[in-house]
């Protein structure tokens, strides 16, 4: 799986919690495993993100 695909595949399963933490909300249930998850995702997407940023920036660096 390309690093493009593993992204899509994130976002995809972040907007399901978003459903499922919105959901709870209205029900006035405790989303606290979903919102757990989502903050892991995020993390997830910011790594990656970061990691092309800084290749983007010093390619010559990271190729040694």
């Amino acid at each position: 799986m390309s690093q493009k695909q593993y992204l899509k595949t994130i976002e995809k399963e972040i907007q399901r919690i978003n459903k499922i933490i919105d959901r709870k909300i209205i029900k006035g249930e405790d989303y606290l495993k979903e919102a757990r998850n989502h903050k892991l995702l995020l993390r997830k997407i910011r790594f990656y993100e970061r990691r092309s940023f800084f290749r983007r920036l010093f390619p010559t660096f990271l190729s040694v």
